[in-house]
């Protein structure tokens, strides 16, 4: 059996692996209408969105920076209360992103590793009871 690679970021496949996960979730909330709800909180373009995220789950992932790099620490709660995050809204982003995950090939075992992080995430954004 092969070693895990020292951080998700190795482990998913770098900076093009990461890129790619990105576009295909943005791709996703445009082309699913299950991620309706989704789509409509983000406005009327996806590129700023998908450059932070891009930026953000770098680093998260155990690579470089990016986002700290450019805006400081993520304050990821305080930056999203603008935006009505309630029960559906956070299973809309969990299912893209599963979605993303499995379409753009990222392993199943780290797909088990991230969903379970992505969902401990998604809940604390949370700031709407419904």
């Amino acid at each position: 059996m092969a070693d895990t690679p020292a951080t998700a970021f190795d482990w998913l496949g770098g900076e093009v692996r990461v890129r790619e996960l990105v576009d295909r979730f943005y791709d996703l909330m445009d082309l699913e209408p299950a991620y309706a709800r989704l789509r409509a909180a983000h406005g009327a373009s996806l590129e700023s969105a998908r450059d932070k995220l891009f930026w953000f789950l770098c680093g998260w992932l155990g690579g470089p920076d990016h986002y700290v790099s450019r805006f400081g620490h993520p304050r990821l709660r305080a930056r999203h209360l603008p935006f009505r995050i309630g029960i559906v809204e956070r299973d809309e982003w969990l299912a893209c992103m599963a979605q993303a995950m499995q379409e753009t090939g990222v392993d199943p075992a780290l797909q088990a590793r991230l969903a379970e992080s992505f969902a401990g995430t998604a809940d604390w954004m949370r700031n709407v009871g419904g």
